[in-house]
């Protein structure tokens, strides 16, 4: 029969094609900077990141996640089967059997698929993803057919010779189109780019249940520093872009994107896409970034990003809350390629927005972000008398105030945590005016050698003391302190002490039962995650189970854990200020009053701040470390009530 005959032809044309391809695609990331990965561990731990780490963010969508291990499982199975059937001549029963298994898999998945694609979300892409559904189906239901035995079926040669034409037909739509779309840069191209990507991603921690948030370091001694153009990411940064199938899932989650501020990060990542490969944005068929019409991005590897492929407003509209990174089913790295891009911004042309340039002029001559005179730090603890650690040398836990300190508003937080301290009897100091600003707020501003200036001479101060634990209530210090300064110890060293947010400390003092609490009757409350505590390291359950022992009724919200919405206070989003639609606190104060909650609970000074500049009425807003005040404080009233009636009674007999 003539397909017989063509069929090896057509699948060696096509492995053909598909290695010129991934040739041209692999071109283009190489025009990316040089980094070093480790090429065989890697290519060995793609099988399981693929199907382990990466299919437990699909697993999410239960839907999608069936659907893809049914359409790509089957199709990857079926190619195999074929090239070893038809173009290797290893052929029998088995084997045959296998295929056909395969192909119906795929082809039910494709149905799916199919289906899926008839009403799509929003936040899908369209165009050419409209049509590989169809091009999955004919793949499938044309190998298929061919595994039959055909001639048994139809006596006459005309009608063998008929099927054979419509088959080699639909083969070529279904295998050229697949082909190309895998290898040319269509909707496919994530099949073999995602899977490289998840082989050589640039933060190999994050796999096996492992968790990498702190942004890379630069070498300032570099000759441009941040990234100005498509060329100036690493190679397997812009491997990372071309893995992007377009679900629209971090669009779905962006802050800035809902508040109709000019970021989709989808968009941004196809712009760098766009970017690494030349030419413009005109084919592009998902949401564009709101308030600039598709068409405007316009480049190549080698010309400037911002201005060209993107607008200013768009690459500071980011707050950097990491939910798009938490969502991408290809675990893209955005919020990386943000503050690169950032760094060249701030450090080569001094062209941040907003207050900006202020806060880090502030930072570099006062040490934080408002101006105030540094020996101010510890005025609002007067009337505390806390240790300082220059004076006792030593202590259990180190007490990192933050910039909390010059606000009247986080003041009540760190008191709070002080009556908290004192009550469970902790062995506490404070670093006084020898503490310096975090740097969280110069670095996601771009200024990386502010913050490591900052963290060099915070860690120089940290290793002249003694101390088991360091505590703070600020989740940006927090991240800081526990994940990026790590970079800028001396060679060997790590530190000799643990890092924790205070709600986990609270959380261990209770369960330690070194804390008497008064429990709260009938108190509605929901609780807001913040982005540096919860998606960025992962505290979720310390802050709730403190609620559960104050005795309070938690209703979360909607987004609440991973899909925490942002308040809108991180990535220095609040002195950039890029307008919007809405504010993103509206919004989340929004899904804060959806609960019913008469009370939000939060874990950040940012967040409290944001939240409370919502117009009333709203809930009342108040940090763990305060409501766990108020309930020890009604617990000592109690104990001196109760004691009291003790010595009424005694003195009565």
């Amino acid at each position: 029969m003539i397909l017989d005959q063509l069929l090896p032809l057509l699948l060696a044309a096509a492995l053909v094609l598909v290695v010129a391809g991934v040739v041209k695609r692999v071109s283009l990331w190489r025009r990316g900077r040089p980094e070093k990965v480790r090429l065989l561990r890697g290519l060995m731990a793609m099988p399981r990141r693929y199907m382990v780490d990466l299919h437990h963010v699909v697993a999410r969508d239960k839907y999608m996640s069936n659907t893809h291990v049914a359409t790509a499982g089957g199709f990857v199975l079926s190619l195999v089967l074929l090239v070893a059937i038809h173009l290797l001549g290893i052929s029998n029963w088995v084997l045959n059997v296998a295929l056909s298994a395969a192909l119906v898999m795929m082809f039910t998945g494709a149905v799916f698929v199919y289906r899926r694609r008839r009403n799509p979300p929003s936040r899908l892409s369209k165009g050419p993803w409209m049509r590989l559904p169809k091009s999955l189906l004919m793949f499938a239901f044309s190998f298929f057919i061919t595994t039959l035995p055909l001639s048994a079926a139809v006596s006459s040669d005309v009608g063998r010779w008929a099927i054979s034409i419509l088959l080699v037909v639909g083969i070529i739509w279904g295998l050229g189109g697949l082909v190309f779309s895998m290898s040319w840069g269509g909707p496919m191209k994530h099949a073999f780019a995602g899977a490289l990507h998840l082989a050589f991603h640039r933060r190999p921690e994050r796999f096996g249940g492992g968790r990498s948030t702190g942004l890379k370091a630069i070498d300032l001694a570099a000759p441009k520093l941040g990234v100005e153009q498509p060329a100036d990411f690493k190679w397997n940064q812009l491997l990372g872009f071309d893995a992007c199938v377009q679900c629209g899932k971090c669009e779905a989650v962006c802050p800035a994107f809902a508040a109709g501020q000019p970021l989709n990060p989808k968009k941004l990542i196809q712009d760098m896409v766009v970017g690494m490969a030349g030419g413009s944005d005109a084919k592009f068929c998902g949401s564009p970034h709101p308030g600039i019409a598709v068409g405007n991005a316009v480049g190549d590897a080698h010309q400037p990003i911002v201005g060209g492929l993107i607008a200013p407003e768009t690459l500071w509209s980011c707050t950097t809350c990491r939910a798009c990174v938490e969502e991408c089913p290809m675990m893209i790295e955005h919020v990386d390629a943000v503050v690169d891009m950032r760094r060249f911004q701030t450090l080569e042309k001094g062209s941040t927005p907003g207050k900006g340039t202020e806060v880090l002029e502030n930072l570099i001559f006062t040490d934080n972000p408002n101006g105030f005179n540094p020996q101010h730090r510890t005025h609002w603890a007067a009337d505390q008398n806390l240790p300082l650690m220059k004076q006792v040398k030593s202590a259990d836990v180190l007490f990192w105030v933050s910039d909390g300190a010059f606000d009247m508003r986080s003041q009540r937080i760190l008191r709070a945590f002080v009556k908290i301290l004192n009550a469970a009897g902790v062995d506490f100091a404070v670093l006084g005016d020898e503490e310096a600003d975090s740097g969280d707020m110069a670095r996601r501003l771009g200024d990386e050698a502010t913050f490591q200036r900052l963290a060099k001479r915070n860690i120089a101060t940290l290793s002249q003391y003694q101390f088991k634990t360091l505590v703070t209530t600020d989740p940006h210090a927090f991240h800081c302190l526990k994940n990026e300064y790590l970079d800028f110890y001396p060679a060997g060293e790590k530190p000799a002490f643990e890092v924790l947010h205070h709600s986990t400390f609270i959380n261990n003092l209770v369960k330690a039962q070194r804390l008497r609490l008064n429990a709260s009757k009938g108190s509605n409350v929901t609780y807001h995650d913040p982005c540096y505590l919860g998606r960025y390291n992962g505290e979720y359950a310390a802050p709730r189970e403190l609620l559960a022992s104050l005795g309070m009724t938690l209703v979360e919200m909607e987004r609440s854990g991973f899909r925490s919405r942002c308040c809108g206070g991180g990535g220095g989003a609040p002195i950039t200020d890029i307008p919007g639609e809405r504010r993103i606190a509206d919004m989340r104060m929004d899904d804060a009053r959806q609960t019913g909650a008469e009370l939000i609970a939060v874990g950040c000074q940012q967040c409290t701040a944001m939240l409370e500049g919502v117009v009333e009425p709203r809930p009342v807003v108040k940090d763990i470390a305060e409501l766990v005040a108020e309930a020890l404080t009604m617990a000592e009233r109690q104990q001196r009530e109760s004691s009291r009636r003790i010595e009424i009674a005694v003195e009565m007999a």
